[in-house]
């Protein structure tokens, strides 16, 4: 499932290797690592590409992607 995925992302790159202090921090702190994780990090079952790039790139202009042998 995909909020299965999402959330052991979550808890396994993100709240294991966290202290919050205050909500305001886990706030901040949360929101940076889900603005990453739909703009920036890359899905293996979207061809390493991120869902929501900020930019849009030509599929022509997108390096090959890897082959699993």
């Amino acid at each position: 499932m995909i909020y299965e995925s999402f959330n052991s992302k979550l808890r396994d790159e993100l709240l294991k290797g966290e202290i919050f202090y205050t909500l305001d921090e886990a706030q901040v702190i949360i929101e940076s690592w889900r603005c990453h994780y739909n703009t920036v990090r890359p899905h293996s079952s979207l061809g390493y590409r991120p869902p929501a790039p900020e930019a849009l790139i030509p599929a022509s202009k997108l390096a090959p992607r890897p082959t699993l042998n």
